[in-house]
Order: C-alpha cells, then sequence, then structure tokens
C-alpha cells in the first residue's frame, strides 16, 4: 500500500529572479505579490512593495539600506516608520547560523539553515514543523534555463506577518550568501 500523499502547500511565493536586489515574489493567483527593486539612483536602498488589489496601487511595507562602511538598517511599515539597525530587527545566532525575530504581536521566530536551505520555525520549539521553507530553483540538464523558480513555502499560519517575514527572509538569504562568498575568497 502507498504512503498516504501529503496535502498540497497552501502558499508558494515563486521569485522570478534569483536577485535579492531586484524581484517579484507572488503567488499563482497574485493574492500575495512583493516587488523587491533596488533603483539604480540609490543603489544601497532596496524597497519592498505589496500589491493593493482592492486600491490597484503598490504600498510600501519596508525598506533595507546597505551603505558601505555602514551598518545595515531597516524599515518596517513605510516612509513614516523608523528605521532600526538589522540587528534590533533580526538577532543573529553565530553557533547555530540562524536569525530570530519577533512579530509584532510578540511571537518569535527563527529563520535556520536545514541542508543547507533556509527554514522558517517558531524559536521555542527545537522539533516544530516549518511554517516557511525555500525551494531553491532547478536547471534544464543542470546549465540550461531555469525548470523551476525559486520559491518559498509558507503555511496559513504565516499570513498575518507576511510583510517582516519577506523582509526577514531577505535578510537571512543576504546573510547565508555573504557567508558563502567570503568562505570561497578565504580558500582562494
Amino acid at each position: 500500500m502507498p504512503p498516504p500523499r501529503k496535502p498540497d502547500p497552501t502558499h508558494i511565493l515563486s521569485f522570478t529572479t534569483n536577485s535579492l536586489r531586484n524581484t517579484t515574489a507572488s503567488v499563482d493567483d497574485d493574492t500575495f505579490f512583493y516587488e523587491i527593486v533596488t533603483r539604480f539612483w540609490h543603489p544601497h536602498l532596496t524597497k519592498i512593495f505589496k500589491l493593493d488589489k482592492e486600491a490597484r496601487q503598490m504600498l510600501l511595507v519596508g525598506e533595507i539600506e546597505r551603505e558601505p562602511n555602514r551598518e545595515p538598517r531597516v524599515r518596517i511599515g513605510g516612509e513614516q516608520s523608523n528605521w532600526m539597525s538589522v540587528d534590533e530587527f533580526v538577532r543573529w545566532d553565530p553557533d547555530m547560523r540562524s536569525g530570530t525575530w519577533m512579530t509584532t504581536e510578540g511571537d518569535e521566530f527563527r529563520w535556520k539553515n536545514h541542508k543547507r536551505r533556509l527554514q522558517l520555525v517558531k524559536a521555542g520549539d527545537a522539533e516544530a514543523a516549518p511554517i516557511a521553507r525555500y525551494i531553491p530553483y532547478t536547471r534544464h540538464f543542470f546549465v540550461m534555463l531555469l525548470d523551476r523558480h525559486a520559491a518559498l513555502e509558507v503555511k496559513d499560519e504565516a499570513l498575518g506577518y507576511m510583510d517582516q517575514l519577506i523582509i526577514s527572509y531577505l535578510l537571512a538569504e543576504r546573510k547565508r550568501r555573504d557567508r558563502r562568498i567570503r568562505v570561497k575568497i578565504g580558500r582562494s
């Protein structure tokens, strides 16, 4: 007898490119549509916009500023909110290679690496099932065009804080990619 079939994931946000600075993340029916953009006239400022389907406009939900020789900063909630250090928003744990962040409701979540892929779990539960997980892209014959774009699989319980989840994912993935580049340069 075959094993029971897994339930289909609720929301899969597909990324159009592999860039963390210029991409879109959206569900197939565009109920969630995020545009992550870094303009060429502000090369150190990445803005995250969310599509409001009813008003038919893009709303600014967050900004990430990474100027050289300065501490990275993040602003959540639009242009009226205050800047905060990335370390205030996400607490990095060097031993576990993970980052913990807190929602506005007070829930704590942690991005962790599982088989070199990011997963979001509740901070208190070590054995909890992931709330969100990163699915990497695949290529035809490992060298040609993309067969499947990278995606972020998100469960229903994360829908209340999707804006913070997207911003924290961008910060955690940037930290992971920067660490990988530093290791490659160090071995050369």
